[in-house]
């Protein structure tokens, strides 16, 4: 049974953490822990994961869509954690994180989700109307944003955007420029404080 399955029957929900890090959903016979973490606590696994992608998710007005990154990472910006993402203009992600401002990163870590990320990464919105239901990804719904995270992975972050910047093709060097960008379609960078963090355990 999956993890969505099992959130599907969740019959009730007790805190069994004193300090509230850690919700014990009690599923029947089964207990799915949802691990709240420190923003940089699992930043090297993210690195490590990004050059097969992660699950870039965003939500507007009923529509939900995600898409696939392989470039980001958490950094500290202002004092705060701070998820650096870039989406080209011509994305329809990008509309809709323009009309928000607010993302989720969905990390797969033990689940092989390798198909999934290889029709999100390379199909758009516009080609795949409903890309969760395609790829049979569940969107489960956000703890502190109303962006959905993708059920099936287990590490997730939640992020409200709090500067973004059209880079300057000016400023980019021509070898760069020409392997990334020989059509022009620019990237907008995305500065997303990290608000909330946390794992989607198997419990005992």
């Amino acid at each position: 049974m999956t993890i969505i399955e099992l959130f599907n029957q969740i019959d009730s929900v007790c805190l069994f953490c004193s300090k509230g890090l850690c919700y014990n959903y009690q599923v029947r016979d089964v207990a799915i822990l949802i691990k709240t973490c420190g923003s940089n606590e699992y930043a090297e696994v993210l690195l490590n994961k990004l050059p097969n992608g992660v699950f870039l998710t965003t939500a507007f007005d009923g529509v939900v869509n995600t898409m696939v990154i392989g470039w980001g990472g958490i950094n500290v910006i202002w004092g705060k954690p701070m998820m650096l993402i870039l989406v080209r203009k011509v994305r329809a992600t990008w509309d809709l994180i323009e009309k928000t401002n607010e993302f989720t990163i969905s990390v797969p870590i033990k689940h092989d989700l390798s198909e999934a990320l290889k029709i999100c990464g390379t199909k758009s919105m516009r080609e795949i109307n409903d890309k969760f239901t395609y790829c049979h990804l569940t969107p489960v719904p956000g703890r502190k944003i109303k962006t959905p995270v993708v059920g099936e992975c287990e590490l997730h972050y939640e992020c409200r955007v709090l500067y973004k910047q059209p880079l300057n093709q000016d400023n980019i060097p021509e070898a760069i420029k020409n392997r990334y960008y020989p059509t022009g379609a620019n990237h907008t960078l995305y500065f997303g404080e990290i608000i909330d963090t946390y794992l989607f355990e198997d419990g005992e």
